[in-house]
């Protein structure tokens, strides 16, 4: 049986049904709905050929090519959905719920399948990520110069059974120039939102969200901005570490990182630090000073983070004062202290 379901009744079934995507491996690498197996109908070259001859030939000239081009490929189809959901229950999407998702929840169906198909297709989840972004959030968000272990602290919070949104984790990338660590990718822009929405909507707006104060961009992925405007006009709880804590700590990350790579990184950014700063953090990397580079390097992102912060509402920032050696007792301060500003607990969301 073949049964049509609108994405946002999809996304609430318990227990979830696997969902298979069936468009060419460059739209699903483009962006896909998270937890969906990738089961192409069409290779991407196929799809081209196939989207010509609609074009040139019309519909039913398009549709015969379509089944050419998948005659042998149904029964791997089929056993490849059986890996997936070996209870035979699925669900199905292409772009927008046509042809390519149609197809296949026949095939599906006739073999014995229980199948649901998006109504939409992918294109009905974009609308429902986007839309999410604009809703109303209870955040707190955590500030703090750059080493100031906000991000273990955000962890330590989860543990503490807290909501926590991880930025980073989620754009792959540690907000500065040397954010991917050489290791990290960033998903797509598209692919980021889609992860994004899909984990704000598992949190329950009525409590608090922590997230850690972020610039528009992390990387090369920019924060949707109805979310990025909430974190501006929410409460700043500014964790307050002294420098020599915060260079130990990244000298301890960083200063490990490949050489080449950490004079990529510095490079890129020459014209803000300015030619003498830069000139001597290079110099301080070749000779292995690397106390000496990040003490450099946190010169400019402090200047920045002040200046950023100055965007910011001051009757919103609250700081506490935090050694930074203990983020599982940071996090229970952390934690005291926002719930101290009973003022600001009562306030309605922004």
């Amino acid at each position: 049986m073949v049964r049509t379901i609108a994405i946002s009744d999809y996304l609430l079934l318990n227990p979830a049904v696997p969902l298979i995507d069936v468009r060419t491996p460059a739209e699903y690498a483009q962006g896909h709905i998270p937890d969906a197996f990738n089961v192409p109908i069409f290779s991407d070259e196929e799809r081209k050929a196939v989207g010509t001859t609609y074009k040139q030939a019309g519909r039913e000239e398009a549709i015969l090519l379509g089944f050419d081009l998948t005659g042998n490929k149904w029964s791997g189809f089929i056993q490849q959905a059986l890996v997936i959901a070996p209870l035979k229950k699925i669900a199905v999407h292409c772009w927008r719920g046509g042809m390519r998702s149609g197809a296949m929840a026949w095939a599906l169906d006739l073999y014995g399948f229980e199948v649901y198909t998006i109504e939409g297709g992918y294109k009905s989840y974009r609308g429902w990520a986007l839309n999410h972004f604009t809703a109303s959030f209870k955040l707190k968000v955590l500030g703090g110069m750059t080493g100031s272990n906000k991000t273990k602290i955000l962890h330590e919070l989860q543990l503490l059974n807290e909501q926590v949104l991880d930025l980073e984790d989620l754009a792959q990338h540690q907000g500065s120039s040397y954010g991917t660590m050489n290791r990290m990718m960033q998903p797509t822009q598209e692919q980021f939102e889609n992860n994004f929405a899909f984990q704000l909507s598992k949190f329950n707006t009525d409590k608090p969200i922590w997230v850690e104060d972020e610039s528009l961009t992390i990387g090369k992925r920019c924060i949707p901005h109805p979310f990025f405007n909430q974190m501006r006009h929410s409460i700043l709880i500014k964790l307050d570490v002294s420098l020599e804590q915060r260079i130990d700590k990244l000298t301890k990350e960083y200063g490990v990182l490949d050489k080449d790579f950490l004079i990529s990184c510095t490079e890129r950014i020459r014209k803000r630090l300015g030619p003498e700063q830069t000139k001597h953090a290079l110099q301080a990397i070749q000779e292995n000073r690397m106390a000496d580079f990040i003490a450099l390097v946190l010169y400019y992102y402090d200047k920045t983070y002040h200046t950023g912060l100055n965007k910011r509402d001051a009757a919103k920032i609250f700081t506490l004062p935090l050694e930074i050696e203990d983020p599982t007792n940071n996090a229970k301060r952390v934690l005291a202290f926002a719930n101290s500003l009973q003022h600001y607990n009562k306030q309605d969301r922004y």
